[in-house]
């Protein structure tokens, strides 16, 4: 494989869920395409390729050539795809508007005055307009489509108006046929302008729909400013945010919004990043500090060495991840994919078969009975519906969790999440505040100076979580770091260190076993009510002394028991895991309200405890920070990070909340099952619906109870079930 390019296009000209399909192939068949999938409700080709086969270019001439067409520009392509919508809306309306304009003195002639004279003649003229000037869109849709061999919505809209105008037209001239047969020659030139009404109708309120679906992007999108102002030259100038380059001074003032990822080179302010981390609290930033693209300086202004600039921002990045997730597809959606795209050609054979029928049942006196009925089956058939069922209520479930600090990379974790039976939680930043500090020291030798000199030395070379907190209360003693001969990490359980010949060691009480350390009787009192707090205890020793016990605290988040509660509401099992000794455990359990939990944990014994619950046919959620629970992340069913601003673990794990608040992660397994529930819920009702629809459409009452579908009614109810499906959709946002 060479250099695989994966990108994302808008995709104009797309008019149902055939379209979709139609692209999908047109692209997959292209030489050095990995993957490629259209969503129909985001209008979005995302594509794998390879860089050195395959060109932007080259793809949108072969979706132009399948009669269609992808915006490649990267600059604005957002900003382009909604002016191309909008201008497609607008000519939308207008179709409407003009199509019913002709459409109601049409069906007066057709109801009321159908005996007047020239009567047939007059809807001839009122319905040529609608079908050439409005409607002609789906007949030019339908010809390129079947050069190519493919069928979809425009397939059946032509075929089915056609047939009744065509029908209409040769009575309307030669009534004598009939006349000689015994039968009247019926015309049906309302149902052919009709049903391009009532479909441009539906097609107008579905796209006005569909709009309110990305609404939690166009929000994510409107904290990204326009303008930036940056010092160039000593000089300070207004330029657009394109323009913008990594190294860039830029100057924000109270009240904006800041334009770049970068640090604070002069100034000071307190920052709300509330859009970005979630929490309420505005910041203080002071020089060196870093700063994030979207949030809004409150007070002072400052200036900022830009460090990432568009695209590569972490703003930027939760709107690429939030259109990449709303754009997947679910498991289902495959099997709905497979569905659709034979859908058209089994209409058009139930709809031959329709007329086939009736001429065999009822003979030459039912022939337009015959007619009208196929054409009620191919008008009521469209697949819209079934192609909008999934992609539309991921838009909105995939969206509502962004607008509430809840990133799902993927319509898979989505689904998966329903699933889960037990979440095993990292105790250190997700059940507690990740803040640790030293709160008590025991030494067990007569200190000498440089004991401390060392332990700062070796904890800041430390990546441990609670490495900081003993890194800060040493250096508010001004203690200054020893030179060491050499750092070692031992996996799971600390560090050590050489100095001046002497072996050191920091870390937790299996390293103190390693080194055959004891703990004299005297500190034992000391450590258990220590641990009985639930506080983390750290060793430090020199060979086989034991210098000193730190003993640690970590505060539980004040939201941690709460979400504790409210996922065993939910009836999903809860676990612990810690690296902590068996008290600490404990007490930290005992206040959560968690039963199960396991202690001593090394990586590779999360990892492994993931895997024992996954032989169990459990289906598990793991939560931690996403760097130092990396091994069991990967192995769980579902992967959740813990994010803190610009540390998100977005590209690790499956699903990352944003903010500290731990209440987001069962709103995120609420949301997801809310989500697949109404997947579920508009697949059914898009399948009920052609399962009903289409026989009665074909007659299968009319020996019963003489009732036959008009075509214009199959119109307004193939138009309805697709808006139908998109506004079931929506209302999961209102929840």
């Amino acid at each position: 494989m060479g250099n695989i390019v994966k990108k994302s296009f808008p995709v104009l000209n797309m008019h149902c869920a055939g379209c979709a399909n139609n692209v999908e192939k047109t692209v997959r068949k292209l030489t050095g395409v990995v993957e490629a999938s259209v969503n129909f409700a985001t209008n979005t080709l995302i594509v794998s390729y390879e860089g050195g086969q395959l060109t932007p270019g080259e793809i949108r001439a072969a979706v132009l050539a399948a009669g269609y067409d992808l915006i490649i520009e990267e600059s604005h392509k957002e900003k382009r795809q909604e002016e191309e919508q909008h201008k497609h809306y607008v000519r939308l309306k207008r179709k409407v508007i003009g199509a019913w304009i002709f459409v109601v003195p049409l069906l007066l002639f057709s109801m009321v005055l159908m005996h007047m004279p020239y009567s047939n003649e007059i809807q001839l003229v009122l319905t040529i307009p609608v079908m050439i000037l409005f409607g002609g869109s789906f007949f030019t849709g339908a010809w390129k489509q079947l050069k190519l061999g493919r069928s979809n919505m425009d397939t059946l809209v032509a075929l089915s108006t056609s047939i009744a105008f065509l029908f209409s037209l040769f009575n309307t001239f030669f009534p004598g046929f009939w006349y000689n047969r015994g039968l009247e020659p019926h015309v049906y030139y309302e149902a052919s302008a009709v049903i391009i009404a009532f479909v441009l109708t539906g097609k107008l309120m579905e796209e006005r729909a569909k709009g309110n679906t990305s609404t939690a992007i166009r929000k994510l999108m409107g904290m990204q400013p326009k303008i930036a102002r940056v010092l160039r030259n000593g000089v300070e100038e207004e330029i657009l945010i394109d323009q913008l380059q990594v190294g860039d001074l830029v100057v924000v003032r109270p009240g904006e919004q800041i334009p770049v990822d970068g640090e604070l080179s002069e100034g000071d302010s307190y920052v709300d990043e509330s859009m970005i981390s979630g929490e309420p609290v505005p910041v203080e930033k002071k020089k060196g500090d870093k700063v994030l693209a979207g949030t809004i300086n409150q007070r002072g202004s400052f200036i900022i060495h830009a460090a990432q600039v568009g695209m590569e921002t972490v703003l930027a990045r939760i709107i690429r991840m939030v259109q990449e997730a709303q754009g997947s597809k679910a498991p289902v959606q495959r099997i709905v994919d497979r569905i659709t795209s034979i859908f058209v050609p089994v209409v058009l054979g139930i709809a031959i078969l329709t007329f086939i029928l009736w001429i065999v049942i009822g003979g030459s006196e039912y022939i337009s009975y015959g007619i009208l009925s196929a054409v009620s089956v191919l008008v009521i058939a469209c697949p819209c519906a079934l192609g909008l069922a999934t992609p539309t209520a991921l838009m909105v479930g995939i969206g509502k969790a962004a607008s509430q600090h809840i990133l799902i990379k993927d319509a898979v974790a989505l689904e998966q999440m329903r699933k889960v039976d037990i979440v095993v939680l990292d105790k250190t930043g997700t059940l507690t505040e990740g803040h640790p500090t030293a709160t008590g020291w025991l030494w067990a030798q007569p200190q000498q100076m440089h004991f401390k000199d060392v332990l700062l030395a070796a904890e800041m070379k430390s990546e441990h979580p609670l490495a900081g907190a003993i890194v800060s209360a040493l250096q508010e003693e001004d203690i200054k770091p020893a030179t060491l001969e050499s750092f070692e990490s031992i996996t799971g359980k600390g560090i050590k260190v050489s100095y001046e010949g002497h072996t050191y060691w920091v870390g937790s009480h299996k390293l103190l076993k390693d080194f055959n350390a004891i703990v004299v009787d005297i500190m034992t009192d000391m450590l258990v009510q220590y641990e009985s707090d639930g506080q983390g205890i750290i060793y430090f020793g020199r060979e086989n002394q034991l210098l000193a016990i730190i003993a640690v605290s970590d505060p539980v988040k004040a939201t941690s028991a709460e979400a504790v509660r409210e996922l065993k509401r939910l009836g999903i099992d809860i676990c612990m895991l810690t690296g902590d000794g068996q008290r600490t455990a404990l007490a930290v359990s005992s206040r959560l309200g968690i039963e199960r939990f396991v202690a001593d944990a090394l990586p590779d014994d999360k990892a492994e405890f993931v895997r024992e619950l996954q032989l169990q046919g459990k289906k598990v959620a793991m939560v931690g920070d996403g760097i130092n629970d990396s091994q069991a992340l990967a192995l769980a069913d579902v992967s959740i990070a813990m994010g803190k601003g610009t540390d998100i673990a977005m590209d690790v794990a499956m699903v990352t909340l944003m903010t500290s608040d731990l209440l987001l992660l069962p709103k995120a397994f609420e949301l997801s099952k809310q989500t697949v529930r109404l997947i579920h819920q508009n697949l059914f009702w898009a399948f009920i619906y052609n399962l009903i629809g289409i026989p009665i459409a074909a007659g299968v009452l009319f020996p019963i109870n003489g009732l036959l579908l008009n075509p214009m009614l199959a119109s307004a109810a193939m138009a309805f079930s697709s808006v139908s499906v998109v506004l079931n959709s929506l209302s999961l946002g209102k929840k």
